[in-house]
């Protein structure tokens, strides 16, 4: 019985600083790569996100921002850190499942290098133009646009706003010239000073903007209004429904190779931090939804919108190289 007991207590010996490590988690700063520029509806949600998730974990989460190529820079970036979970990558639609199909080699393989932790928020795009464009509606702006072939530009920041545009051109037959940006930021300075015409945009960085009147909104990519922009119209109810169902996610991944344990702890947090009333609350001023998810809901989500953009980006032929 003694030997039986002093195994015993050897065993929680060892067993002990594992537990306490374990319950630690994480360990030291948590480093979260944004694949866009501040300025952005990316980098809102992310330091919205962080600051909730360094008062959850007591520990420092650092926003890293990495722009360039639509994304892809520093998704790729996340794509190769170190599998411990210190290392959170933001999941943005455009980088994860539509870039794979544009670019030749964006630098990684969305199926392959990711584990998916949770989906954050989903959001409605927005139609904005800039009030030198004398179009007050979408059926409006296809007129002008007819009229004018080769002469109206359209930004986008990713992916997503990009292919929206070609969408555009291939369902109302008219031709607009694409302006890419390397995120939000850059693209609505350019939008306000008229040097492009209009934006496939996301509500947080052109909303304020809108209100104060500086752009005017045409159309909302979405099944139901805004409820930051009330008195905006529907792709539906504006005729376009093969526009009304667009929805831009965001969520958080990372590599492949993080322990499913890991994996469990990171999603605790970031649901509680999503579901927290104060980033409720600020998400919701920014024009988001908050949506978390599990691991598998997420990954299911990412594994549906690979094959659906896939498709859409063939049917296009939009290429980026």
């Amino acid at each position: 019985m003694k030997r039986l007991l002093n195994a015993l207590a050897l065993a929680v010996a060892f067993a002990a600083p594992s537990a306490v490590t374990a319950a630690a988690f994480p360990e030291r700063p948590v480093r979260f790569i944004v694949p866009f520029p501040p300025g952005g509806g990316t980098d809102a949600l992310a330091r919205i996100l962080g600051a909730k998730l360094t008062e959850i974990w007591g520990q420092q989460v650092i926003i890293d921002n990495r722009g360039g190529a639509q994304g892809n820079i520093g998704t790729a970036l996340g794509a190769r850190a170190s599998p411990d979970g210190h290392t959170l990558m933001f999941a943005h639609q455009g980088a994860l499942v539509i870039n794979p199909h544009l670019y030749g080699t964006p630098g990684f393989d969305t199926l392959r290098d990711f584990a998916a932790v949770s989906r954050s928020t989903v959001t409605a795009f927005i139609l904005v133009a800039h009030p030198s464009v004398p179009a007050r509606t979408m059926k409006e702006l296809a007129q002008l646009a007819k009229q004018n072939p080769g002469k109206l530009t359209f930004a986008s920041t990713s992916a997503g706003p990009q292919l929206l545009g070609e969408l555009f051109k291939i369902i109302t037959g008219t031709d607009m010239v694409h302006v890419p940006y390397k995120g939000g930021g850059p693209a609505v300075v350019d939008l306000l000073a008229g040097n492009v015409g209009i934006m496939f945009a996301n509500p947080t960085s052109t909303v304020p903007h809108v209100k104060s009147g500086r752009l005017r909104a045409l159309g909302v990519l979405g099944t139901k209004r805004s409820e930051t922009l009330p008195d905006v119209p529907t792709a539906v109810e504006s005729g376009y429904p093969e526009l009304g169902d667009v929805l831009e996610w965001y969520g958080v991944v990372v590599p492949a190779a993080t322990p499913r344990a890991t994996i469990a702890k990171l999603n605790a947090g970031i649901v509680q931090a999503l579901n927290s009333p104060d980033v409720l609350k600020r998400v919701h001023t920014i024009g988001q939804t908050v949506a978390p998810s599990t691991p598998e809901e997420f990954a299911k989500l990412i594994r549906v919108e690979f094959e659906r953009w896939g498709k859409v980006v063939k049917t296009s032929g939009a290429k980026v190289d």
